[in-house]
């Protein structure tokens, strides 16, 4: 019935708020501000209502959850660097319909998820960033997934991701995008080298391990990349151990994927951390390779709509 359009693995570094605001750091995330700009063009050539963020900022400590409130508007300040986003104000629609259709077909699945409707939770800056540069008219309506998973299973998220994309494509009557936002490394510099550290990658260890990872994706070698996803989110400090990059996988057919990334906005160091812009293509696929469901398989599991 739906279509999902388009897949992308996007940065929403909070320097790109202070890019556009006065002072020495203005106009210096102009390349990550053009990425989002081109990815939000391409979703409106693609005919894409609903943006579906897999948000590495909002931390979760059991399940995984969508909001997918009516509205979302107000006035955001980052807790974790405040003087970064400060006072940033946003607004735009959301799609409660598609956010309880995707809870319903994931939990189908084996992967426990709520879909949060009558909420007064607002999303955080993974999907707020983005949104201010792709969806500045409202154009879009937006969801956002938890993705800082504090105790969940990479298996469960790719998954998770593929579920999402199957409630698309058998019960939406519409057309899709899913965006992972979250980094590559995510070692961010020490506190007091924050400053010589704000266009530089922590270690050569990690900038190197993350250039390695971006060939892989442009060659497409996605077999080898899943095999390594939990050690490279363990030893690459992984935001939000990469569920987000999980989730995309699993919705691009984890495995069996065998598409090669467009990278929009080239790799680039931001506080210490690898940051890239990149589009997916979305092929056909059997889901075969989509690892089974693990927590729900967990002994003395019960699902937590019975303990409510």
């Amino acid at each position: 019935m739906g279509t999902l359009a388009l897949v992308g693995k996007i940065t929403h570094v909070p320097s790109m708020y202070l890019s556009e605001l006065d002072g020495p750091r203005k106009g210096t995330r102009q390349d990550a501000i053009d990425g989002h700009i081109e990815i939000g063009r391409r979703c409106r050539a693609l005919g894409v209502d609903t943006i579906v963020v897999f948000d590495t900022h909002w931390l979760v400590n059991a399940n995984y959850h969508l909001n997918c409130a009516p509205h979302f508007q107000g006035t955001y300040t980052s807790n974790e660097l405040p003087h970064f986003i400060k006072n940033l104000p946003f607004e735009c629609p959301g799609n409660p319909e598609l956010g309880r259709l995707m809870a319903k077909v994931a939990t189908e699945m084996g992967v426990e998820t709520l879909a949060h409707a009558e909420t007064t939770l607002d999303p955080e800056y993974g999907t707020l960033v983005p949104m201010r540069y792709m969806n500045a008219d409202q154009h879009f309506k937006v969801i956002s997934v938890s993705a800082l998973c504090t105790v969940h299973y990479l298996n469960d998220s790719a998954r998770l991701g593929w579920a999402l994309r199957k409630a698309v494509e058998d019960h939406y009557d519409g057309t899709v995008a899913f965006l992972a936002s979250g980094s590559l490394s995510h070692r961010f510099a020490q506190n007091g080298l924050a400053p010589e550290y704000a266009f530089k990658i922590w270690s050569p260890f990690l900038e190197q391990l993350d250039r390695r990872v971006v060939e892989m994706w442009q060659q497409g070698q996605w077999a080898d990349f899943c095999a390594m996803l939990p050690e490279y989110a363990s030893k690459g400090h992984g935001e939000g151990f990469m569920h987000d990059t999980a989730m995309m996988l699993g919705a691009l057919g984890w495995s069996e994927y065998a598409g090669p990334a467009e990278i929009i906005t080239p790799y680039f160091g931001a506080s210490g951390t690898g940051q890239i812009n990149a589009q997916f293509p979305v092929t056909p696929v059997s889901g075969r390779a989509i690892p089974a469901a693990q927590a729900s398989a967990a002994d003395g599991y019960t699902a937590i709509s019975t303990r409510l």
